[in-house]
């Protein structure tokens, strides 16, 4: 056991749901004592840049309850079982925006809330965009506002606090560091 690692000596199961279960562990501190961690175990999500031919940011307006407002986002999704990330990106793009692309290429991963969840976001950037005639529909638990934004455009969303989850600040910032490097 390293200086800093936590042994788990029990698991609780408190609540497992469509997308979250819950559990609290009772850990051996690396000092000998114990502690409860409470822990919210995720399947992963993928989120997906993609930008048109027209230099617009496909993003999509949603509700989030857990915020009690709607906010705009890039496309995104969570991953089911079995499902590889790059799959899901394709899917998710499909089902949110109407969108195919050429390919998925993946930027980056990170976890969202590395003290008490396992979460952890693959971030694609979509290439080659086309939009599909007869494209998969939303889940019927999705309601959404497929909105394009140019990059200004977005940034004052995120002075607005209209972009305000991580993943999607990383897709203007990213998006905008692309634009500084071209120029």
């Amino acid at each position: 056991m390293s200086l800093l690692e936590e042994k788990t000596l029990s698991t609780e199961k408190i609540f497992s749901g469509k997308v979250i279960d819950l559990q609290v562990d009772e850990v051996k501190l690396p000092n000998g004592k114990t502690a409860k961690r409470e822990l919210i175990k995720h399947p992963g999500a993928v989120a997906i840049i993609a930008v048109t031919a027209e230099n617009k940011i496909v993003m999509v307006e949603q509700f989030r309850k857990a915020l009690e407002k709607t906010i705009i986002e890039i496309p995104a999704g969570k991953l089911e079982k079995g499902e590889k990330p790059a799959d899901c990106a394709r899917r998710e793009l499909e089902e949110e925006t109407g969108y195919d692309c050429e390919s998925m290429v993946l930027l980056n991963s990170f976890y969202t809330s590395p003290g008490f969840a396992d979460e952890i976001v693959h971030v694609y950037l979509a290439k080659g965009l086309k939009k599909k005639e007869n494209a998969a529909g939303l889940d019927e638990d999705e309601f959404v506002n497929l909105m394009e934004l140019s990059l200004d455009e977005a940034q004052q969303a995120i002075k607005e606090k209209r972009i305000c989850d991580a993943k999607t600040v990383f897709a203007v910032q990213y998006i905008q560091l692309q634009e500084v490097l071209k120029s």
